[in-house]
């Protein structure tokens, strides 16, 4: 499910849960425990990164259709403590987007310091809007802080995912490069940021971040209303028919 390896400072965290790293409760239950594992040990930065060509495809809507209200109280709370852990954490994050990072994949990109994305031929964005779900508090402020107002309405409105050439060009990742690089590049500036005296960096970060948790958490009470609407059988009959939608490409 999650492969840690250990280059030098750098630890290099590969999700590997099925063909499109989805995110389900049991996912996201592992990923919140190495990274609060992560936030206690010696390595000074860390990359993200999936397998093949996949980054995240975001969250397992079939799981979400088939397990309905129960899962969702499960689920929605554990994919938000996923995102605000990887975003709190003060030392470096690197995300080495190797594929398609689609709605929650796209999240976790943007909640690391430096996204470094391979040329092809994955795609990010959000879709969101299109499945049929509201945004929690927790991802919509990731992006909110990642991506310059002008592109973050388009984005969350119109539910565009973009190739990586595109996303560059829209600030949405900070670096292309050839797939058989990405991971390579990603290991070189978590290095160059980890090279930074950690005090300095934590410091510096938490006084980026911090507006950001406050508001999270003033927004909570959002997710109750938030939740419900996921949880609605209108909203389930709607994922149904994205789900199907997208398996008949």
């Amino acid at each position: 499910m999650i492969e840690l390896t250990s280059h030098g400072d750098v630890a290099v965290l590969t999700m590997a849960h099925g063909k499109a790293n989805a995110l389900d409760l049991e996912l996201c239950t592992a990923l919140t425990a190495q990274l609060e594992e992560y936030r206690q040990a010696p390595a000074r930065a860390l990359v993200i990164t999936g397998i093949g060509r996949m980054f995240s495809a975001g969250v397992d809507l079939v799981r979400v259709v088939n397990g309905r209200d129960a899962y969702v109280r499960l689920f929605l709370p554990a994919v938000s403590r996923v995102f605000e852990t990887l975003f709190s954490l003060l030392k470096p994050v690197v995300a080495a987007v190797n594929g398609h990072a689609i709605a929650g994949g796209c999240v976790i990109a943007c909640a690391a310091d430096h996204r470094v994305m391979a040329r092809e031929p994955g795609r990010i964005g959000l879709p969101e809007l299109l499945v049929g779900v509201p945004f929690p508090v927790v991802p919509l402020e990731i992006m909110r802080f990642a991506l310059a107002p002008p592109h973050l309405q388009s984005l969350v409105y119109r539910g565009a995912t973009f190739t990586a050439d595109e996303a560059l060009s829209r600030g949405l990742v900070d670096a292309v490069v050839d797939p058989d690089r990405v991971v390579e590049e990603a290991i070189a500036v978590a290095e160059s940021l980890a090279s930074i005296p950690p005090a300095a960096f934590a410091l510096t970060k938490r006084q980026l971040r911090e507006p950001v948790l406050e508001r999270i958490h003033v927004g909570a009470a959002v997710d109750a209303a938030v939740q419900q609407a996921w949880a609605s059988p209108e909203t389930l009959e709607t994922i149904r028919q994205y789900v199907a939608r997208t398996l008949k490409k």
